[in-house]
């Protein structure tokens, strides 16, 4: 975050200006290019999961509910702003915590539970990676969340404990339900989603496609914000705004409006053109994007920040915990390349 005057609210800042400024130019341009092509496959993957899951529910085109639904959310961050966003955000969130844990349960006393044992094919493993990954894409909105925190560090570091530990209990049972289901359908189905979608247990079809459904669009939000924040302050640095009455506010409308459109508009454009555009995208972002950016990157920055800032000591400490990670991170790179160049050749 940044303040360039007492008075004046936190700037968000972007990852491409943590890695410029701890890194150097070349930092900033390997962040720039690897956020980008990580915020456009991530809202990819969303705007053609929309369309998919609402085809379900309405019958109507689906490039039509791909644009709407969209087009939604791009118009409640767009008019209503982080606040307002922020509380629909969390209601969304409540509701599919909710469904979440209402199909948990219903699965388990219907018989769908066998723990995390039996049919499992541990040899699968490798080619959930990037899925793995994707589903910690909630990164992206850290720097939104720092500045809506007003920099308290100990309610960022509790926000991000507990907003990450009731998801990975409520994911957990979700895995050792799928696991139980797939060994009825002896390796037909591989989707939980598809798995849970053809049980004949009463509502929960339905529910599943209301929980998909909102799993799809509180991610969404944060896509948006983040990557449209990202737009954002690189748009304030071409353009002069004078802070001044109207025409501050119009400056600030008018750079939302412009970096909304330009996340928006690639996205929807690829999501309906190109056929299986989910599938795709969360292996790119997953597999590529996310391990670089979150993997490799916050390490070497790390490492010049301290190396900057501290004394040698204090870097030796940390040393091996920053070389572990950038090295687990570059492994999981490797892996995915390895696994898409093999794929390619069959």
């Amino acid at each position: 975050m940044r303040r360039k005057e007492p008075d004046e609210e936190l700037d968000v800042i972007s990852i491409r200006t943590m890695a410029k400024e701890t890194l150097g130019e070349w930092g900033g341009t390997f962040a720039t290019l690897t956020y980008v092509f990580l915020g456009y496959t991530s809202m990819v993957a969303y705007c053609s999961k929309s369309g998919e899951i609402l085809f379900h529910l309405i019958n109507l085109p689906e490039p039509l509910l791909n644009f709407l639904f969209t087009l939604v959310f791009a118009t409640l961050i767009s008019v209503g702003g982080t606040l307002a966003t922020d509380r629909v955000n969390q209601w969304l969130t409540t509701s599919m915590i909710g469904l979440l844990l209402a199909i948990e349960v219903l699965a388990m006393v219907l018989g769908g539970w066998s723990g995390f044992g039996g049919s499992a094919d541990w040899g699968r493993v490798p080619s959930t990676i990037p899925v793995m990954i994707f589903s910690l894409v909630y990164h992206d909105i850290m720097p939104v969340i720092c500045a809506l925190l007003g920099g308290d560090l100990k309610s960022i570091k509790s926000s991000i404990l507990i907003g990450s530990v009731i998801p990975l209990l409520a994911l957990l049972v979700w895995d050792a339900i799928t696991l139980s289901l797939s060994s009825h359908y002896s390796g037909s189905v591989s989707d939980p989603v598809d798995l849970l979608l053809r049980v004949r247990w009463d509502g929960v079809p339905f529910m599943v496609e209301a929980f998909s459904l909102l799993a799809v669009g509180t991610s969404l939000i944060g896509t948006l914000l983040g990557f449209s924040e990202f737009f954002k302050e690189q748009l304030k640095n071409y353009h002069a705004i004078e802070l001044s009455g109207l025409r501050n506010w119009w400056g600030r409308k008018r750079i939302g409006l412009m970096s909304m459109v330009m996340v928006v508009a690639p996205s929807l454009l690829v999501s309906i053109t190109v056929p299986d555009a989910f599938s795709a995208a969360t292996d790119i972002a997953g597999g590529y994007c996310m391990t670089m950016l979150y993997g490799i990157l916050p390490p070497a920055m790390a490492w010049a920040m301290q190396r900057r800032e501290l004394n040698e000591e204090a870097i030796s400490s940390s040393r091996p915990a920053l070389v572990g990670v950038g090295l687990f991170a570059c492994g999981i790179v490797m892996e995915q390349f390895l696994q898409d160049i093999l794929s390619y050749y069959r």
